[in-house]
């Protein structure tokens, strides 16, 4: 194995292991929506007419017992 060949194993072992840490933040990272709540779930739903002014407030006092 020359010089070369040595060089091009370590950069590519460099690639794979940039790839594997960037691939482990992004699952950490890009799961935020976690921590959603019931109620901005309805709020959206209501703000994009999926539900009724009447269905939003019943449901909105449900959330509350």
């Amino acid at each position: 194995m020359n010089d070369y060949d040595m060089h091009y194993g370590m950069g590519f072992g460099w690639l794979i292991l940039i790839l594997f840490i960037a691939t482990i933040f992004y699952f950490i990272n890009g799961n935020k929506n976690e921590n959603v709540s019931a109620k901005d779930i309805l709020d959206k739903k209501y703000a994009n007419g999926e539900i009724d002014e009447k269905e939003y407030k019943t449901r909105k006092e449900n959330l509350k017992k």
